[in-house]
């Protein structure tokens, strides 16, 4: 009996040392095949990029305004493109082919296609409308008072055009000629019709029907930077650099230093004054326009966006408000799809609703790559396909509320792909800063950067 009960507890053993054994193969095995940082980059950078091609608005090749991966439109709209999303998805494909996700002549037969309509779409003093109708080129309102030229949208189009140009301006023959036609339609655009009539400051809006009745100014600081630079460095229709410095700049009332959690903010955020307002800030004007090293008397604006960046990372974490599920490797706070609706979630008792938009962080990772690479591993090892979906990492969602909408936004996707792009290769800030016109203008407007030497 003895001795049977010593064979049993050996076979017990030796099958607990062999489970042993397995499990711990099993952990070697998973740790071995777990997906590199390179190559998460890459697969996130290529989901995303789908949204802009194979998700494309068929007609005009541009980037719808929304994918709803439940087949639900409430407005109708899922044939609408998005100008200023398009100029972003248009960078994409840019990346696209530098990561052998195409051909180069695939992106290339599809930005002649984009394009040629374009030129034909309309178009207000040479400024594209918010929306289009893809199947048309009809301007389609983006409000009851806007169904006009609008000039920040028109410049995120036309700074993904310009890096598009660079691209291929000493290509093949067909190349050459799509880069001219791209010069034509930046030639084109009537910044200074723009301007405001009683106030040296650009006009956000103008409608055919009711001109400039919406009356909104470009006054900084926000996402719209941008459109001063491309409207100071136009050849044809250029702007006053006093423009910039009495609108955008408020006559110096720009400046203001706050330090949210100890990161300084040199510029006062438009309704978001002490702890900074949402990410895209950081973003959008930055997509093509190089911040590595760009100063001008009010900032050092590579400085001002990652602290941004921190500050905003540093609310998640602190969590004031309680939230379920934010942290360091849960973070970032921006405009996008929210439980009500569309909001531009921000720091601030009011404006944090405990929802997350994936786009702040992954757009962010110039700024602060480790923690943005903290944030993608964890969303993506965490909730899998619950987040992550065909054409990358949904726009939004809340713990809090267990809100996990499969919908995308292409203002929201773009740029994560260009700017993981400016992470790894500065791509897209290269092939912008290189735009004699550009260098130009940002000279005009008093800015400092390394591209200008």
């Amino acid at each position: 009996m003895k001795k049977l009960s010593l064979a049993i507890l050996s076979i017990l053993f030796f099958a607990a040392s062999c489970n042993q054994k397995n499990k711990k193969q099993e952990m070697t095995d998973l740790e071995s095949t777990r997906i590199s940082d390179d190559s998460l980059m890459t697969l996130v950078q290529y989901r995303t990029f789908q949204y802009f091609w194979e998700g494309a608005e068929p007609t005009s090749g541009l980037a719808r305004e929304r994918i709803h991966m439940d087949g639900e439109y409430p407005e109708n709209d899922q044939n609408v493109v998005t100008t200023g999303g398009s100029g972003f998805g248009i960078m994409a494909i840019l990346v696209g082919i530098e990561r052998g996700f195409i051909t180069r002549k695939e992106g290339f037969d599809r930005l002649n296609h984009i394009v040629d309509y374009l030129g034909k779409a309309d178009r207000f003093h040479g400024i594209w409308s918010h929306w289009i109708h893809g199947e048309t080129g009809k301007v389609k309102p983006f409000g009851a008072n806007d169904d006009g030229g609008d000039v920040v949208e028109s410049a995120f189009l036309i700074q993904g055009l310009l890096t598009v140009r660079q691209y291929f301006q000493d290509g093949n023959e067909e190349e050459k000629t799509m880069a001219n036609k791209i010069t034509q339609l930046y030639e084109e655009m009537e910044w200074s019709w723009y301007k405001a009539k009683d106030e040296n400051v650009l006009l956000w809006h103008w409608s055919p029907n009711i001109e400039f009745k919406m009356n909104h100014g470009l006054r900084g600081y926000d996402e719209t930077m941008i459109a001063y630079v491309l409207a100071a460095s136009s050849p044809t229709y250029t702007i006053d650099s006093i423009l910039y410095h009495e609108g955008w700049a408020r006559k110096g009332a720009i400046k203001k230093e706050t330090e949210p959690y100890g990161h300084l903010l040199e510029l006062k955020h438009n309704g978001a004054e002490e702890l900074g307002g949402p990410m895209f800030w950081a973003h959008y004007s930055f997509l093509a326009l190089d911040p590595r090293g760009l100063k001008d008397q009010y900032a050092d604006y590579w400085r001002h966006n990652v602290n941004h960046t921190l500050a905003n990372r540093a609310w998640c974490i602190e969590n004031p408000n309680g939230y379920e599920g934010y942290g360091s490797n849960s973070w970032g706070l921006t405009a996008s799809y929210s439980v009500n609706g569309y909001a531009a979630h921000a720091p601030g008792e009011n404006k944090d609703k405990g929802v997350i938009s994936p786009t702040a962080a992954l757009s962010s990772f110039p700024y602060t790559p480790e923690p943005s690479m903290e944030a993608m591993r964890f969303w993506y090892e965490e909730y899998g396909e619950k987040l992550f979906g065909k054409y990358g990492f949904y726009d939004a969602f809340s713990e809090t509320e267990d809100w996990f909408p499969q919908r995308y936004l292409a203002i929201d996707q773009g740029p994560i792909v260009v700017m993981i792009e400016n992470h790894r290769t500065g791509l897209l800030w290269d092939l912008f800063m290189s735009s004699p016109e550009i260098k130009v203008g940002l000279g005009k407007l008093g800015f400092e950067s390394p591209n200008l030497k």
